[in-house]
């Protein structure tokens, strides 16, 4: 990461903290009463990047917004919906995506082909078109700190909470802003799951180099958490980038490329981490580091079989410093390992050297994990490979929250 002096997170954590960015969020009767429709606008066409879920069964606004992204390769609006995903609604839902796209471009008075769309919610069930059609002509963007709250509440399914973060670096002695805004409680599993993250920035960049950062920074980000095993079918990350810092275009050659994509990758993290921290009926987050892997894909792999494992998730909520789940979820996650080279930390307490135990104090150990954030490391001694994955413990509400989900 960089240092303070070019990176800084700034104090204005919202979505319209870029210069040129409005937003809005309203009920419209899609959910009983919360805020269920969100718009996200920028004053001028804006650069695009996008990825998307890896589930193979994807959800209507993904096929509209994927021509946005690779197609037509600038965005000016999005329009989002929560309270239902339009997954698995055959021609009728398609046709209701567009229908949502064509009708918020003709209430922006812009081009079709430059407004993405979302939808988080219930799959399998018909939007309700008359109500958020009268939402969508009622929809006022504003740059105020009110919009980009009613926002990013807008688009909340069974989260707790909003999730903002942005900071500011140097381009070409300009200011460049990055802020972010994301969802994601349940059905989230490593590689795309049930999540929306949207980040803006005035950066000048083109479509192409955006989506080369943001692909890089995913698999390190969102693709690094997992809060239980769920893959879903609507899930995205969108980058608009605006280019009204007025900065020079950046591209890889970009002296000051580097700043640019540090502060892409710590809005990302951030938006991941909080994702991880409001897991359905979470108390705590987890993060684990792996060392010494093979390969950092390898270390990722590891990580992310540890932080994704029942058990070791259920131990972290009983406050039970149960290493022997953490070392079994290391063998199995199929990665390269000697079983006789591995040391394992609960937070700075070492439990395991060489694969064998090492006395410690329960007490000590009990009194770390009743913490809100738990970490483990492992070092594997085997390479040169590094990688970190968060995830949250297993609760009792999880299970009642989606037991009910739908009723």
């Amino acid at each position: 990461m960089e240092t303070i002096e070019s990176m800084k997170r700034i104090s204005r954590k919202n979505i319209i903290s870029p210069k040129g960015f409005k937003a809005v969020g309203i009920h419209c009767g899609l959910k009983h009463k919360k805020n269920d429709l969100a718009l996200l606008v920028s004053e001028v066409p804006a650069s695009v990047a996008g990825v998307f879920t890896t589930n193979a069964i994807q959800a209507a606004p993904l096929s509209v917004t994927k021509k946005v992204v690779y197609e037509t390769k600038k965005m000016q609006a999005i329009i989002i919906n929560s309270g239902n995903a339009n997954a698995c609604t055959g021609k009728q839902g398609m046709e209701d995506a567009f229908t949502m796209q064509q009708k918020t471009a003709d209430h922006l008075g812009i081009d079709q082909s430059l407004v993405g769309v979302a939808s988080t919610g219930v799959i399998g069930e018909q939007m309700k078109m008359e109500p958020l059609l009268t939402g969508i002509q009622k929809l006022k963007p504003m740059d105020t700190l009110e919009g980009s709250i009613q926002f990013s509440q807008a688009i909340l399914t069974t989260d707790t909470v909003t999730k903002n973060t942005a900071y500011a670096t140097v381009v070409d002695d300009r200011e460049v802003v990055i802020a972010g805004v994301a969802k994601g409680s349940g059905m989230i599993e490593p590689n795309m799951a049930t999540m929306l993250g949207f980040i803006t920035t005035d950066a000048n960049i083109e479509s192409e180099h955006l989506q080369q950062a943001l692909k890089g920074i995913t698999d390190v980000t969102f693709n690094s958490i997992t809060v239980d095993g769920d893959t879903s079918t609507n899930d995205m990350v969108l980058v608009m980038a605006n280019g009204l810092a007025g900065n020079k275009t950046l591209t890889p050659d970009h002296p000051d490329w580097q700043s640019f994509v540090n502060s892409l990758h710590a809005v990302a993290q951030d938006l991941a981490k909080m994702i991880a921290k409001d897991g359905e009926g979470a108390t705590k987050l987890i993060e684990t580091t792996v060392t010494g892997a093979v390969s950092n894909e390898e270390a990722r792999k590891i990580a992310k079989s540890v932080v994704g494992s029942p058990l070791v998730k259920t131990a972290v909520f009983g406050c039970d410093a149960n290493w022997g789940r953490i070392i079994a979820a290391v063998g199995y996650s199929g990665a390269t390992i000697d079983p006789e080279a591995i040391k394992i930390y609960i937070g700075n307490t070492l439990v395991v050297d060489a694969g064998e135990p090492i006395p410690f104090s329960e007490e000590k150990l009990l009194i770390y994990l009743k913490q809100h954030e738990v970490k483990f490391l492992v070092e594997l001694n085997q390479g040169t490979g590094k990688g970190t994955a968060w995830g949250c413990d297993l609760t009792y509400d999880y299970v009642q929250i989606n037991a009910t989900y739908r009723t």
